[in-house]
């Protein structure tokens, strides 16, 4: 899977730099990314960091955008300047002259969300739950106080977590 997406990134440096009549230093690349993100451009690191569970679900799209996306941010980076809109009139002409896609701003692959367990907090003064993450949970065992609301008591922990 790198090699693929280490060779769509060479390739599309190599149509920029055709296409500009200029040299550009390579990106680090990085496989780490999770979540909704298919991809991720660090302008200040010239690093690019990829989805590969999205790449795995949609291989040929993603190489044929997503990392044409987020080279064309490095590029318009490093001709442009930090100042210009990360979705901007000259990321869009990268995309469109030099690599002939179009300037999509979003992905629309299927994410599929991890479980998450929700700890249930609750307060006397309402026939409620609070639903906490396991960060805020933590906080809690800690020694953190969250206070309800409504009466400004502080939540408790109910003993009982659900995965949703």
């Amino acid at each position: 899977m790198p090699d693929l997406i280490h060779a769509r990134v060479e390739a599309c440096y190599q149509l920029a730099e055709a296409f500009f009549q200029q040299r550009f230093s390579r990106p680090t690349l990085s496989f780490q990314l999770r979540g909704q993100k298919a991809g991720v451009a660090h302008l200040q690191e010239n690093k690019l960091r990829f989805n590969p569970q999205l790449y795995r679900d949609n291989p040929q799209d993603f190489l044929r955008q997503t990392v044409a996306h987020e080279v064309a941010h490095l590029l318009a980076h490093t001709l442009f300047g930090p100042r210009i809109q990360p979705h901007g009139t000259e990321w869009r002409q990268i995309m469109h002259e030099v690599y002939q896609l179009p300037a999509l701003r979003c992905h629309t692959y299927a994410v599929t969300r991890r479980a998450v367990t929700r700890f249930i907090y609750r307060c006397d003064c309402i026939d409620g739950e609070f639903p906490f993450s396991a960060r805020r949970h933590a906080m809690v065992r800690r020694g953190h106080r969250y206070l309800c609301r409504r009466c400004r008591a502080p939540l408790t922990y109910s003993g009982q977590a659900r995965t949703e």
